[in-house]
């Protein structure tokens, strides 16, 4: 018999550089999948600490990021700013 163990991407997102790279190729995908990743990251940082520099409750970020409700651009530009990261826009490649 095969033993298998939980993943959890949080344990290794061990530095600012491996949440970056981990955000960034999320937006690629769909908001919803950067939101899922944003409470990954969170989680990764310390969901304490994250809710409390982005001036939430803790049990508010879980719910904002576990994909039952849409959050508030709002919450999610707090939680980008509580784990050091930036949104940015630029235009899409190929396109006129």
């Amino acid at each position: 018999m095969t033993k298998t163990m939980k993943w959890d991407t949080a344990e290794y997102l061990e530095s600012d550089e491996d949440i970056e790279a981990f955000l960034a190729e999320a937006a690629l995908e769909s908001p919803e999948y950067l939101i899922h990743c944003l409470g990954i990251a969170a989680k990764a940082k310390g969901m304490t600490e994250v809710a409390k520099q982005a001036g939430v409750t803790r049990a508010s970020l879980y719910q904002s990021l576990d994909g039952s409700k849409k959050p508030k651009f709002e919450t999610i530009a707090k939680v980008m700013d509580a784990l050091n990261m930036k949104l940015t826009v630029e235009r899409k490649s190929g396109i006129a």
